[in-house]
């Protein structure tokens, strides 16, 4: 791609106040930029960062987000997680903005070593087979919203309602670490939780939340398989890859393993009352039936089916939310989280964690929930 002439010695402010106004009302959330470009591992756009420290996240004509380094609370908007998840869309892109059909505005990074040359280019995640996903004005950041307007982007500026009332200053979190020699041998092969261990360190101090084992079996009226019990007490609930959850085994809270098992069994039931043909299995504690005992963010469940009485051979199932209903796992949970974790794994609700250009290292991982954690 050729690279963009140098830019004109012009105030990029006045030249963005030319095209959209004065910023909105209210206080600019400030920046550290030389922490977050030594975390980002560039230098950004001097335009960007000129009208970024002036207006802060921006809301453009109710279309385009224009996103500045910026934190709310935890279930909020996070710059960090915004750049770490779309610049896995392509080698060298960095992502700023995005808008409400879901295209993301990003910089190509390999097009020149000088930001001030970088073009934007457009992401689109609907695009028809074999189609380019990509948009690619050919120009940097102020000539392209430029032409945006010129296209019909109406020139109406508004604080981001991502940013709200809470957001603070942002902190870059810390570096991820280096895969280790351990972590390249368990993602080539292996099996096990040695291997799972190895690839995937637990933390020190898994959390189960406040009961034991027995109790909760005695709940249940059922031992669990000796499998999860060892997995569990390696890393505790969290969230694999900020996808598969698995929730803490011991506690009363709706979102802890007993309560929401038994939730999940009783809103199967219910659903299968009206559409038994989308809803085909048994539901624990009916003989057989599905217990479930981890989801993901998209609302599959990964579950037992109680077929005998030995726990330890209770086949896997998944119960996908958007898809028919398919058949048992061939597999140990351990074997099959590590299938997935290497990319080896192809069922519904468990999505393609990388993409070709990205290192598995670089994305894998684990998340423990925490005392605070709900």
């Amino acid at each position: 791609m050729p690279e963009n002439p140098p830019p004109a010695a012009t105030d990029p402010v006045a030249v963005f106040a030319g095209l959209f106004g004065p910023p909105p009302e209210g206080p600019v959330i400030p920046v550290d930029w030389d922490a977050v470009e030594e975390w980002l591992g560039h230098r950004l756009p001097a335009d960007y960062k000129a009208v970024a420290s002036v207006y802060g996240p921006l809301d453009i004509g109710e279309r385009l987000w224009i996103q500045t380094p910026y934190a709310r609370d935890r279930n909020g908007f996070d710059y960090g997680h915004f750049v770490e998840e779309n610049r896995r869309l392509a080698l060298g892109v960095l992502p700023f903005g995005a808008t409400r059909m879901s295209h993301t505005l990003c910089w190509d990074t390999t097009a020149s070593d000088d930001p001030d040359r970088w073009p934007v280019v457009v992401h689109r995640p609907r695009t028809a087979p074999g189609e380019d996903p990509w948009l690619r004005p050919g120009t940097t950041l102020l000539p392209t919203l430029a032409g945006f307007v010129a296209d019909g982007l109406r020139p109406v500026l508004s604080r981001s309602g991502l940013a709200g009332d809470s957001a603070t200053v942002w902190t870059p979190p810390p570096r991820r670490p280096a895969p280790t020699p351990a972590q390249r041998t368990a993602l080539a092969g292996g099996s096990g939780l040695g291997t799972l261990t190895a690839l995937v360190p637990p933390p020190a101090k898994p959390h189960l939340g406040e009961g034991s084992w027995q109790e909760v079996h005695e709940s249940l009226g059922t031992r669990l398989p000796t499998e999860y019990v060892r997995l569990m007490a390696t890393y505790g609930a969290g969230a694999w890859c900020q996808w598969l959850r698995f929730p803490l085994p011991f506690g009363t809270e709706p979102y802890d393993l007993v309560p929401w098992a038994r939730w999940s069994g009783d809103n199967y039931r219910g659903l299968r009352a009206g559409f038994p043909e989308f809803q085909p299995l048994a539901a624990w504690p009916e003989p057989g039936g599905f217990l479930t005992f981890a989801d993901t963010v998209d609302g599959d469940q990964l579950c037992w089916l109680t077929e005998g009485d030995d726990p330890d051979a209770w086949p896997l199932i998944v119960i996908p939310r958007h898809a028919p209903q398919g058949p048992p796992l061939a597999g140990t949970l351990t074997g099959i989280l590590l299938a997935w974790l290497r990319g080896d794994l192809h069922e519904e609700g468990f999505p393609r964690l990388t993409r070709p250009h990205e290192d598995p290292l670089d994305v894998i991982g684990f998340e423990p929930y925490g005392e605070d954690t709900p």
